[in-house]
């Protein structure tokens, strides 16, 4: 690279060789420097892609884009969450695509002896997430706070922030209906219906 501003340089400053010499050696400096920055860069967006959104919404079969779009209208049925799956639809998305992208980390239906409890109690407006919660089985609970994307990144002595915090921000604000969400996308084999599967 260096060899090539020889000419220029001796067309443009008759200086001495030394001159010159020491102009080629920054000249390459800044060569150097430049190719350091592009490998930089390159290292920065080679890194591992983020894979908390599952292969992603859009990239699942339509079946189960069908799935989602049911669920988010028979789950969301409290007064004050009734338009909340349109507020947080990226991230319910997300956590949708996630679980049909691990099959729900292999967990067994239990549609069979639960899915006609489940379906009275997310569907009432008295019931509240505690109630939801308490329906999941030991496994369930160990895979939902292992795989759903929002966990706790705190240095000591700050408040806490979460990775993700807008996963955070949709759990908190609509935890019965993520709840809700997250048993019936496992009741339905994750998913093998285009559409809910509510209890009779």
């Amino acid at each position: 690279q260096a060899r090539s501003y020889v000419p220029i340089l001796r067309h443009l400053c008759p200086a001495s060789a030394m001159q010159r010499a020491a102009l080629l050696a920054v000249l390459g400096f800044a060569a150097v420097g430049g190719a350091a920055g592009v490998a930089l860069r390159a290292r920065r967006t080679g890194q591992e892609p983020d894979t908390s959104c599952g292969k992603g919404f859009d990239n699942l079969v339509q079946g189960s884009q069908d799935y989602y779009r049911t669920a988010a209208v028979e789950l969301w049925t409290h007064p004050s969450h009734v338009s909340d799956n349109a507020t947080f639809e990226a991230e319910f998305e997300c956590w949708f695509a996630s679980m049909c992208t691990t099959k729900c980390g292999g967990l067994p239906s239990q549609a069979d002896s639960r899915k006609k409890a489940l379906t009275e109690k997310c569907r009432s407006v008295q019931v509240d997430w505690l109630k939801i919660w308490n329906m999941f089985s030991e496994e369930e609970v160990k895979w939902f706070k292992k795989n759903y994307p929002s966990n706790e990144v705190q240095e000591e002595g700050e408040s806490t922030v979460h990775y993700k915090q807008a996963m955070e921000t949709a759990k908190e604000v609509n935890k019965k209906e993520l709840l809700c969400l997250t048993l019936f996308t496992i009741d339905d084999e994750c998913v093998k219906w285009p559409h809910i599967r509510l209890g009779k």
